[in-house]
C-alpha cells in the first residue's frame, strides 16, 4: 500500500494493509491510557507569545500553502475561516499551480492565487506561512517555496502532519515540535534531529510552530491571533467559534492505536455494500470552518463520503471569501442522505454535533475512530 492511499484515505487504512495479522490486532491494547493534560506554564505561554508576534508587518500577511492534488480539509480551510473573521491579518490562500485545489477526504476550492503569482506581488514574502497536511508530502514546489519563505524572514506554522513537510523541507532540524499521533514515528524516521514535546497541542521554536492532529489548528490560530492583536481579540474569535477556553495543553496519551480502533475501521473498510454518499448542500454565506470539520469528519468514518452539492456548478463563496467548488450540481440530494453542515451553530457546536450524528447512524466506535482521526481532546469510546 502506498503512502498516497494511506494519507488520502485517513490514518487508519494501515489497518486493512495488517489485516491478515490478527496476532498483530490481538496485541494492540484494548484502550487509551487514562490521561490528563498537564498545565502549561505561563511562562512558556509567554514565550510563545512572543515568539509569534509578526515579523515584518504592523498587519501581517499570512499566506496558507496547498498543493493542488490532495491538501488535507481542514487543516487548509479552517485556519482560513479563522484567520479571516478575526480581521488581524490579510490571509491569502494559495495552490502550487493553476486551478483547483482537491482537499483530501472531501471538499474542492479555488485558491486566491498561485505561489508564482504570490512571489510577484509580494517579493519581501509573508510574514507567517501555514502549512497543512498534503500528500505527497515532500511536493518539490511547496517545499522550495517554503524554503524561500522562511529565508525572507516568515513564521512557519504548520497544522498537523503539515510537520512531515516542513521537515521535508529542511526546517526542523534541532526544533521542538509535534505533529498527529499517528504520524510521530514518520517525522522522527525522517527528521531524526528533531525534539518531540509531548502534552503539547502546539509547540513554538523560533519562527516555527507545529501543532497536534486535525482539530489543533483552532487554538493554534487563535493563539496566533493573540500574538498580533491582544488577549481580548483571541477571546472576542474564540467566542464566535463556540470555545469558553484553549491552551497549549494535550493529553498525548489518549490518543494511539487501540484495538477497537483497529477492528472497527477493518469492519467499516470490510462492509463495503453498506457504505454511502451522504451529501452536504453548499450555500452562499455558509460557515467554512463549520462546512470543513462536518465534511471532513463523515470522511472519516469508513462508511461514508461527504460529497458536496449546490444548485449550479458555479463556485459557492462562503462567510470569509473561501470558494469552494461543487461536487454535483443541479440535483436534490435524496432524502435520508443528506447531512448538515449546522448552519447557525458554531463551529465546536457543529463538530460536536456531527460527531453525535454519526454515533447515531455508525455507533459510538465509529465515532471514537473519526475522534481519534481528528485528535480531538474529547472522552472517547474506548476510555
Amino acid at each position: 500500500m502506498s503512502r498516497s492511499w494511506l494519507i488520502r484515505g485517513g490514518v487508519a487504512l494501515v489497518v486493512l494493509s495488517l489485516a491478515g495479522f490478527g496476532g498483530w490486532v490481538l496485541s494492540l491494547p484494548s484502550a487509551t491510557a487514562a490521561a490528563e493534560a498537564p498545565a502549561v506554564p505561563q511562562e512558556e505561554m509567554d514565550a510563545m507569545l512572543a515568539a509569534l508576534k509578526p515579523p515584518k508587518r504592523q498587519r501581517p500577511l499570512i499566506a496558507i500553502i496547498g498543493i493542488n492534488d490532495a491538501t488535507e480539509t481542514t487543516d487548509y480551510l479552517m485556519p482560513t475561516g479563522i484567520l479571516r473573521r478575526a480581521d488581524v491579518a490579510d490571509v491569502v490562500m494559495l495552490a502550487t499551480g493553476p486551478g483547483p485545489v482537491r482537499l483530501y477526504p472531501a471538499l474542492s476550492v479555488e485558491a486566491d492565487a498561485t505561489i508564482a503569482r504570490f512571489d510577484a506581488e509580494h517579493p519581501q514574502g509573508a510574514d507567517y506561512v501555514i502549512v497543512p497536511a498534503m500528500e505527497p508530502h515532500d511536493d518539490p514546489a511547496a517545499l522550495a517555496w517554503i524554503r524561500s519563505q522562511a529565508e525572507k524572514g516568515a513564521t512557519i506554522v504548520s497544522v498537523c502532519v503539515g510537520a512531515t513537510v516542513v521537515g521535508a523541507a529542511g526546517l526542523l532540524d534541532g526544533k521542538r515540535v509535534t505533529t498527529h499521533w499517528y504520524y510521530l514515528k514518520q517525522m522522527r524516521d525522517e527528521v531524526p534531529m528533531v525534539r518531540y514535546v509531548a502534552d503539547r497541542r502546539l509547540v513554538v521554536d523560533g519562527t516555527v510552530a507545529t501543532t497536534t492532529g486535525i482539530t489543533a489548528s483552532m487554538p493554534m490560530m487563535l493563539m496566533l491571533i493573540e500574538a498580533i492583536s491582544g488577549r481580548m481579540k483571541a477571546e472576542a474569535v474564540a467566542h464566535d467559534l463556540g470555545l469558553e477556553q484553549w491552551d497549549a495543553r494535550h493529553a498525548s496519551g489518549a490518543f494511539r492505536l487501540t484495538r477497537p480502533f483497529a477492528t472497527t475501521v477493518l469492519a467499516n473498510r470490510m462492509a463495503f455494500w453498506n457504505r454511502e454518499e451522504l451529501g452536504i448542500r453548499l450555500e452562499r454565506g455558509m460557515d467554512e470552518v463549520s462546512l470543513a470539520l462536518v465534511a471532513d469528519a463523515w470522511s472519516r468514518t469508513y462508511r461514508a463520503n461527504a460529497t458536496s452539492y449546490a444548485g449550479s456548478p458555479d463556485v459557492v463563496v462562503t462567510m470569509n471569501g473561501v470558494r469552494i467548488v461543487p461536487d454535483r450540481s443541479g440535483a436534490n440530494w435524496p432524502e435520508g442522505r443528506r447531512v448538515s453542515a449546522f448552519p447557525g451553530r458554531k463551529p465546536a457546536d457543529a463538530l460536536d454535533l456531527v460527531l453525535d450524528a454519526i454515533t447515531a447512524r455508525y455507533g459510538a466506535r465509529t465515532t471514537d475512530v473519526v475522534a481519534m482521526q481528528l485528535e480531538y481532546p474529547q472522552k472517547t469510546a474506548d476510555q
